[in-house]
């Protein structure tokens, strides 16, 4: 096992401290800037305060250890902020004891009215007002700033005007931009979440509607559709028994099967639309599954025309709904159509993969050696893509037809297994 393998994390380290690589960049940035700046003023304002002050710790490097390390601190500002206002509010303290009771000061002072706090105070104050989370840590920061700012501004002894400015400036004015931050981030966060709200309510109502539309729909097919139909198979069953011609005997008997198959296809299509194509539930009284339709007709047609179909099937043939098996026959039967108006001469293969809950048809063709027939090609409404999108996602399948890679066609369409279609009581 290799050390990466050991050593491997789900995340990158970076993701520890920051949420995106901007956050990153700009705090590496923020840090490496305040290391510079600080360099810079040692050198324009040198501290005022005697050399010897510092003796007791070894001189003026200790400080430099300090303000180094706060400064690296301030990359866990966002993640940490409490840790870093502690460590901000304990050396202040230590500052301000070791200034007035203690043999000197640990941190370096510039000027006589600056601040006895560290240098990276106003990003900790900030950051302790915008970052920290909890209740019960919210006051302890607000703990830590008031002994932060208290140390900052100094009131006793006899303060100067131009300390207590300073001490304002370093803690207070961080603190109430940090608020007014804070509230203008939860206002947004606020009308973000209205504005979501808002919209998932609109998708609820279309929804509500389409559902509407769908039983209204279901109603009209169920109320005048199916009552006609049922009469025209009644009718032509008695035209079939009191026909003498057995010619026109046969001819009735067809009529009667197409408009049994029709009722069957119509009772289906009913229950799909009252029941809504994305439930599951099984119901006692609803379509047993059955066979997938055998496509080898509709191939065997194609092939008759003169074109050759290849017809593959992996995966073990699993019963499926009746409208199911009915949508995939038609999803086939239109994607042979087109090829045989648009892409004549053409080769063409036919791929149907079974799962466990779904099945998928894959329909392609290669590119025509020669230009479609302009009568032929324009024939029919030019709207049975969409019809068969249409009728898809009405069980709850997905459809998607679009050119090949390699010039030609292909349809793609992942159908559900099973989709409950029968309906209560037998309202027919």
């Amino acid at each position: 096992m290799s050390l990466s393998t050991v050593f491997r994390v789900k995340r990158p380290l970076w993701r520890l401290l920051w949420n995106d690589r901007r956050e990153a960049a700009f705090d590496v940035a923020l840090v490496l800037g305040l290391i510079l700046l600080g360099r810079v003023l040692t050198v324009m304002y040198p501290t005022e305060t005697p050399l010897e002050a510092y003796d007791w710790v070894g001189g003026l490097w200790p400080n430099e250890v300090i303000a180094t390390v706060m400064d690296v601190a301030l990359l866990a500002r966002r993640r940490y902020p409490i840790v870093l206002m502690s460590m901000v509010a304990v050396l202040s303290v230590a500052q301000a004891a070791l200034v007035e009771l203690g043999p000197g000061p640990l941190l370096l002072i510039n000027q006589h009215d600056d601040p006895w706090v560290p240098g990276v105070t106003p990003w900790a104050v900030y950051a302790a007002v915008v970052y920290t989370t909890g209740r019960k840590w919210k006051f302890f920061s607000w703990d830590l700033i008031s002994i932060t700012a208290l140390i900052s501004v100094r009131p006793w002894g006899d303060p100067s005007s131009d300390a207590v400015v300073a001490g304002v400036l370093w803690t207070i004015f961080p603190a109430v931009l940090g608020l007014y931050v804070s509230a203008r981030r939860r206002l947004v966060r606020a009308l973000r979440e209205r504005a979501e709200r808002a919209e998932r309510e609109q998708e609820l109502l279309a929804e509500q509607a389409r559902a509407d539309e769908r039983t209204r729909l279901a109603t009209e097919m169920h109320d005048v559709v199916t009552h006609r139909v049922s009469l025209m198979v009644l009718q032509a069953g008695a035209l079939g028994v009191a026909a003498q011609d057995p010619a026109t005997r046969q001819a009735a008997e067809e009529l009667r099967t197409s408009g049994c198959q029709a009722l069957e296809e119509l009772r289906d299509l009913v229950g799909v639309l009252r029941r809504g194509s994305t439930e599951q539930d099984v119901r006692p009284d609803a379509t047993p599954p059955e066979n997938l339709p055998d496509l080898s007709e509709l191939i065997g047609r194609s092939e008759a025309v003169g074109v050759p179909v290849e017809f593959t099937v992996d995966g073990d043939p699993a019963m499926v709904s009746a409208a199911v098996g009915r949508t995939a026959y038609r999803v086939v039967q239109e994607a042979l159509t087109n090829v045989h108006k648009h892409a004549f001469g053409s080769r063409v293969s036919v791929h149907l993969l079974h799962s466990d809950d779904r099945l998928r048809l894959v329909v392609r063709n290669t590119e025509p050696p020669d230009r479609a027939a302009p009568d032929l090609a324009d024939s029919g409404s030019g709207a049975g893509l969409l019809g068969l999108q249409q009728r898809v996602e009405l069980v709850g399948g997905t459809f998607r037809a679009g050119p090949a890679g390699d010039g030609g066609f292909e349809v793609d369409v992942i159908l559900p297994a099973y989709v409950p279609t029968g309906e209560a009581g037998g309202d027919e």
